[in-house]
């Protein structure tokens, strides 16, 4: 079992910065890839950026290449997203999650956990 707590959302102006954190307990962390998703409202969760238990892979959206970085710390057990630039658009509940594949990293279902999410407003 691994446990993820989101945090570092709230609110920011558009063309601002947040860095998340999600703090991991439980099994071996070390062992487990790590990605963000986030959901608009109304909309379906989607891939953000993923991490490999070494923190030697990563992978980004499209949508948010150049501007946001993910970033794993195995001894203190956290992963982070930086997000620069960031647009209204981008105004979601950003969630934590993790599997041990690194592969079908777009894939929600293929997640084994899930963090609760941290809101991240991005005003106009």
């Amino acid at each position: 079992q691994v446990q993820l707590v989101e945090s570092g959302g709230g609110l920011v102006q558009a063309g601002g910065s947040l860095r998340l954190s999600c703090a991991a307990s439980g099994r071996i962390f070390s062992s487990y890839t790590l990605a963000w998703f986030r959901q608009p409202p109304g909309k379906e969760r989607e891939f953000v950026a993923a991490i490999s238990w070494s923190g030697g892979s990563t992978t980004t959206a499209d949508s948010v290449k150049g501007r946001f970085s993910i970033s794993r710390d195995n001894a203190k057990n956290t992963v982070h997203l930086q997000m620069n630039s960031l647009k209204p658009e981008e105004t979601a509940v950003y969630y934590c999650a993790s599997k041990q594949a690194y592969r079908g990293l777009g894939r929600v279902d293929d997640y084994d956990y899930w963090g609760q999410g941290t809101q991240v407003t991005v005003s106009s």
